[in-house]
C-alpha cells in the first residue's frame, strides 16, 4: 500500500478533541510549565574547549592511511575522494564534483 507523505495526518480522535482557542489559552494560563533544571555549572564547563586553548600537553593517536590508487585529493577542498567523483582536471589538479557543481 502506497503512503502519501505530503497528505495531512488525521487520527480518529481529531474530531473529538477540537477545543476552542479560549479554552486552550485558559488551560495554558492556569498551569504554568516552568520547571527548574538543576545543572552543575562546573560539570558543564569541563566539556567545552575554548579556541586558542593550550593543547601542547595533549597527545593524539591517529592512524594515517595513504591515498589509495582509486582515490584523489581535490585541488579546491583538499578532501580525499573516490576517482568516480572527478569532475574536472586542470593543470595537473583534479577537482571533485561538489566543488565544480
Amino acid at each position: 500500500m502506497a503512503t502519501d507523505y505530503d497528505a495531512p495526518r488525521k487520527t480518529e480522535d481529531d474530531g473529538a478533541s477540537t477545543a476552542s482557542l479560549e479554552e486552550l489559552q485558559a488551560q495554558r494560563s492556569v498551569t504554568p510549565s516552568a520547571t527548574a533544571v538543576d545543572v552543575d555549572e562546573t560539570d558543564a564547563a569541563e566539556n567545552f574547549e575554548l579556541p586558542g586553548a593550550d593543547l601542547s600537553g595533549e597527545e593524539l593517536l591517529v592512524r594515517v592511511i595513504p591515498a589509495q590508487e582509486d582515490e584523489f585529493t581535490c585541488g579546491s577542498c583538499f578532501l580525499v575522494r573516490h576517482r568516480s567523483q572527478v569532475a574536472l582536471e586542470k593543470n595537473g589538479l583534479k577537482y571533485c564534483s561538489d566543488c565544480e557543481g
